[in-house]
């Protein structure tokens, strides 16, 4: 699909790579440009159409779909991160609430918008998970955890949304210069840069795309001797 004259819909869009996101749909012509956040007044970006969304909220999913009936591309990009060992006594609860936004929230705001979509003549859904979908790193469980499940949520959709001609594109990325990864120190992608080849590979009708070297090299070594994840 085009981004000009595109309607988008961007979840998590009022900081880091949603921002961007926002900012790179806007570059690329698109019509009109949806930025939900939990907290519409934290949308600054000029012209953009910020909506109250929490991706958890069943009732807010409904009613961002009701109101913006005119979306053809949906940027499921609302993701939490949360450090806990895997046996440490809140892994499960930290888990829980990553599920919550990063797998169920994707899935439902997919669910409310695939009719929209199909309205709207088909067209795409681009949906933000992680290297970490591939490999666990210490404190990392519940995240990858959640952007592993994300990532079949992504495949089934991409399967099920083709007969009404809506594509499906998974986004792969490592570290991003965000507040997520503040307190990392590892060389960081910027965001501007990652939304600038998610978008060009959804135009392009690609099914996945590895924005960053991290991603890369994790998703080659899935098929190596020595994978990432047993490092």
């Amino acid at each position: 699909m085009q981004l000009r004259n595109a309607v988008v819909f961007i979840s998590g869009a009022n900081r880091g790579l949603g921002l961007a996101f926002a900012r790179a749909a806007l570059a690329a012509g698109a019509a009109k440009v949806y930025a939900a956040a939990r907290d519409p007044a934290s949308v600054t970006l000029p012209g953009v159409v910020p909506v109250a969304l929490d991706v958890t909220d069943a009732a807010q999913v409904a009613e961002a779909a009701a109101r913006c009936g005119d979306v053809t591309l949906l940027v499921n990009n609302a993701g939490i991160s949360l450090n806990a060992p895997v046996l440490g006594a809140d892994a499960i609860a930290a888990a829980r609430r990553s599920f919550d936004t990063n797998v169920f929230g994707l899935w439902q705001l997919s669910q409310a918008f695939a009719p929209v979509l199909r309205a709207n003549g088909g067209g795409a859904v681009l949906n933000v998970l992680s290297a970490l979908t591939w490999v666990s790193l210490p404190g990392t469980a519940g995240y990858s955890a959640s952007k592993a499940a994300a990532w079949a949520v992504s495949n089934a959709l991409r399967g099920e949304l083709r007969e009404q001609g809506t594509q499906v594109t998974s986004l792969h990325v490592g570290y991003m210069d965000t507040d997520m990864t503040r307190g990392i120190d590892a060389p960081k992608t910027s965001p501007d840069a990652v939304a600038q080849a998610a978008l060009a590979a959804v135009q392009e009708g690609a099914a996945e795309v590895l924005a960053d070297d991290i991603s890369r090299q994790v998703k080659a070594s899935l098929s190596s001797a020595t994978p990432a994840y047993v490092r």
